[in-house]
Order: structure tokens, then C-alpha cells, then sequence
């Protein structure tokens, strides 16, 4: 029975405590002694290798609850102008003196765009329940048209968009960050 004991783990204490009420009602143990054994029991941890003792040691993972808040707070708002803003200096510091290349702009489009979401992120604080989707477009510059446009599905109340163009002799290049609210 102790061996028993000591090889359990804390989901099978209340097995092992009605297995003690069992042999109490048989042998006349004492509730003294059940309760000792019973509170020792669940002091035990179960064996770990060096792989799994990192899961034990972490602890119990927290779940949180929905908060059903459907509006976001008047301080929370999507900072439109400072998302601007930070479209504008990125691009004004990653394509000043820039000339078109497919290979170099595809990865500067890349840069400009995680760039742009941290800086945008980091804005908005760590408490905040945005998404930030963010959309940049680099092509040539030859003289000709061209005309960005996107199609989103959200609540005009919550969601907000900011955007910015650049273009020199070389390059254009547009930039959106979208953000839109999540319950």
C-alpha cells in the first residue's frame, strides 16, 4: 500500500484517500493516522526525468476567462495619427535615397513591415486588444497609374486604418496598418 503511495501522482490522492477510509473501516485506523498519510501524500511530487521536469516545475497553467468586453475603452482607441507617423518616418528612413531593385525591395518590404508592426505594437502598450495587420507595396516608377485598394469586413465604430504614400523618381511605395478590434 505504501509503495502505492509513493508512486501516485496528485490526480489519483483522492483514489488513494478512499482506499484509507476503506482500510479504516476495516483495521480501526485512527482519523489521526489517515489524515497524516493522506496530508503526506499530497506533498509528494510524482519522479521526473530531466526532460519532463521542466512541465512539473512550471506549475498549473493559468486559463483566463472571457471578459465579454465588446467595446474598447476610451484610453485603448487606435492611434491613427501616431500610426502615421510611424509609416511616414520608416519610410522616409528605409527608402530616401532608394533605387528600384525586385530583389532588394522585396526583402525592404519585408524590413519596412515588421518595422512598422513592432513600432506600432509597441505604441499601443502590451495591454491592448488589437490586431495590427500591416500592408506595404513597393513597385517601379515609370510614369504609370497605380491604384491600391483593399476590402475589410468590420465594425466602422472600433476598427481603425492608417496610410501613407511615398514615391521618388525611382520607386513608389504604399503603406496601410489596419487595426482592428478583437473581443
Amino acid at each position: 500500500l505504501q509503495h502505492y503511495f509513493i508512486q501516485s501522482n496528485l490526480s489519483s490522492v483522492v483514489v488513494a484517500s478512499n482506499m484509507l477510509a476503506n482500510l479504516m473501516e476495516k483495521k480501526k485506523f485512527t482519523f489521526k493516522n489517515v489524515v497524516k498519510k493522506v496530508s503526506v501524500l499530497t506533498h509528494l511530487r510524482p519522479r521526473t526525468d530531466s526532460a519532463n521536469e521542466e512541465e512539473v516545475n512550471k506549475g498549473p497553467t493559468v486559463v483566463y476567462e472571457n471578459t465579454f468586453q465588446l467595446a474598447p475603452k476610451d484610453s485603448q482607441k487606435f492611434p491613427t495619427k501616431k500610426a502615421e507617423d510611424i509609416l511616414k518616418n520608416t519610410f522616409l528612413t528605409h527608402l530616401l535615397d532608394a533605387k528600384y531593385n525586385g530583389e532588394t525591395c522585396k526583402n525592404l518590404t519585408i524590413q519596412i513591415t515588421e518595422t512598422v508592426k513592432t513600432q506600432v505594437k509597441a505604441e499601443l502598450g502590451s495591454n491592448n486588444r488589437f490586431k495590427i495587420v500591416v500592408l506595404v507595396i513597393i513597385g517601379s516608377n515609370q510614369g504609370q497609374g497605380a491604384r491600391v485598394a483593399s476590402r475589410c469586413l468590420w465594425y466602422p465604430q472600433y476598427d481603425r486604418f492608417a496610410q501613407y504614400e511615398y514615391h521618388n523618381e525611382s520607386l513608389f511605395a504604399v503603406g496601410v496598418v489596419y487595426g482592428v478590434y478583437y473581443e
